[in-house]
Formats: C-alpha cells, structure tokens, sequence
C-alpha cells in the first residue's frame, strides 16, 4: 500500500528544526552538541543535491527565522527557496514545494506570492501522471486558496471550487486499494477550504476506503486521516472514535518501523483533538518500536521525527 505518512499535512509536521530529547537511542543527540547557526543551516540547505531538497530545506529554514522573529530574514530566505523551484523540473516534487512555498507565504500574509506559487503548482500538477500525487497537489493548492484564516490562505471561494473539483475527479478514478490516500487528502482539502458539507461527503467516502484496508498501518493512517478531517469541521466524537480504530490498527502491525510511523500519525491526530496525554502515550510507544528499527539510518530518521514530535506536546503540557 502506498499510503504516505499522511501526518506530512499537519501543521505539527511544520515545525522548524528538528528538537530531539536527551534518551537513549541513535537518533538522539549527541552531550553538548551545538545547534546550527542560520548561516550554517542556508549554508546546508544550499547544499543538498536538488532544487526541490534545496527548497525544502530553505522553507525549513525561513520558518525558523519566523520563529525566532527575524521577519526580514525569513522572507528572503523564502523568497530563495521559491526561486529554486521556478525552473524546470520534476513535476510532482516541484508542485509539492510550491504548495509548501504557498502555505508560507500565506503565513506572512503576502498574498500576491501566495497565488503567484499555487499558479505555478497548478501548472505542474497537469504533467503529474501519478494520481494520488496530482490529488494531493489539488487538494492541498484548493485548501489554501479556500482558507479564511488571514494567515493560513486566500479566502477565495471560487478558486476553492474549481481546484477541489478537480481534486475528487482524479481522486475517483484512483485504483481501489489505493483511493483512502487520496481521499484523504481531497477530504482535508475540503475542510481547509471552508466546505463542511463537501469535505463531509468525502469523510464518509474515506472512512468506508480505510475500514477495507488490510494493511493495518495503511488502516491506521487512513483512519486518523479521517478523525483529522472531522477536528477540522467540528465533529469531535466522531473524531475520537475512529482515533480508537486508529490506535488498534497502528498497534497490530508487525514491522517496528511501520508501527513506529503509524503510531506517530494516530498520535498526532489525537493531539489535535486536545488528548495530550494519550498522544504522548502513543509516542513512547512509538519510540520504542523506532529504536527497534535495524537499519541505522532509517532508524535514526523515523526516531527524530517521533521525539520531536514528543518534544513539542511536552510544551503543551
């Protein structure tokens, strides 16, 4: 199943930097490691092999200096990160970095660059023959254009429209066992966009694709898709009860380091339904599995992501 770690849409997976806790493990950080100066981190993400790499990094970076209240900095920074990714290139990775380009501008509130990059976006995403990726690049173009939130999108209903129209069209025509992905990201798409009523619809649609799922990391992360979705349009019990399926499921796969993902995504979502507590209880539970990962660099790559997420909720505490 080729379902991604759908957690990639939500705004915890958007924090800048990556902030590890001081356990055991390979993925932890070293006693008396240094942080990366800004400099250091352009000077690394100008390095990376790829426009679209470098891009990511750049945008990774610029939310740091957003973070850190340096306005100036982060806005050239991805002022050059767009840039990267105006060019020619793949089409599925450079829409994808657009999006990512669009939801920052976005949150600087600079509208005109914020349609300028879903323009371009959309202009790749009619070269992407991969479906689920051309589905999330819709949706995820649709959620923004549709957004209220002053410093999430443009409030455009119209464009909304069109966009997630085209989303569900191609969504629909994905092959059965692999549709839940992409439903899932029409589904969100919808709620983001201000459409209850569509992204209802599409929930509905999502959660019958993830209960047929046999894959039970596939399950799982369908499922908390799907508990995502309704947080975002205000259905919170129903929420809660497919964050139990989700649980189960992500709980009952064999592979460590597809446990240590699924668990990860459930946690996330019931976070953002406000539980905490129990998301924190899911993490512990993945980390363990992640340190039972064999390979050393894939081990060192899913253990981050799990204590950085663990970081951030034991802030919320």
């Amino acid at each position: 199943m080729r379902l991604s770690h759908f957690a990639a849409f939500l705004s915890l997976l958007a924090v800048a930097g990556v902030l590890l806790l001081p356990t055991a493990g390979c993925g932890a950080k070293k006693k008396g490691a240094k942080a990366l100066t800004i400099k250091q981190q352009l000077e690394k993400a100008e390095a990376e092999g790829t426009p679209d790499r470098q891009a990511a990094a750049l945008l990774k970076v610029a939310r740091a200096q957003w973070n850190a209240g340096d306005r100036s900095g982060a806005k050239e920074t991805a002022q050059t990160a767009f840039n990267k990714v105006k060019g020619d290139g793949d089409p599925s990775l450079f829409a994808l970095r657009l999006v990512d380009a669009a939801e920052f501008f976005a949150r600087i509130t600079d509208k005109k660059q914020v349609r300028e990059a879903l323009k371009l976006a959309l202009g790749w995403a009619e070269k992407i023959e991969d479906p689920i990726r051309k589905t999330k690049v819709l949706a995820a173009a649709g959620g923004i254009f549709g957004n209220r939130d002053k410093d999430k999108g443009l409030a455009d209903s119209k464009l909304a429209k069109a966009t997630m129209e085209q989303a569900a069209e191609v969504a629909n025509g994905v092959e059965e066992r692999f549709r839940a992905e992409a439903l899932a990201a029409v589904a969100l798409g919808y709620a983001k966009a201000g459409m209850p009523t569509e992204a209802g619809e599409k929930v509905v649609q999502l959660e019958e694709s993830a209960r047929a799922l046999e894959e039970p990391r596939a399950k799982a992360e369908a499922l908390a898709a799907a508990a995502d979705v309704h947080i975002q349009i205000d259905h919170k019990d129903e929420a809660l009860k497919l964050l139990e399926e989700a649980a189960v499921a992500a709980k009952s796969v064999e592979r460590s380091e597809s446990r240590a993902y699924a668990l990860l995504a459930v946690a996330e979502i019931t976070a953002a339904v406000g539980n905490t507590k129990k998301a924190l209880a899911l993490l512990k539970e993945a980390d363990k599995s992640a340190d039972k990962v064999a390979d050393p660099e894939q081990q060192k790559i899913v253990v981050a992501k799990v204590r950085s997420t663990m970081a951030e909720l034991e802030k919320k505490k």
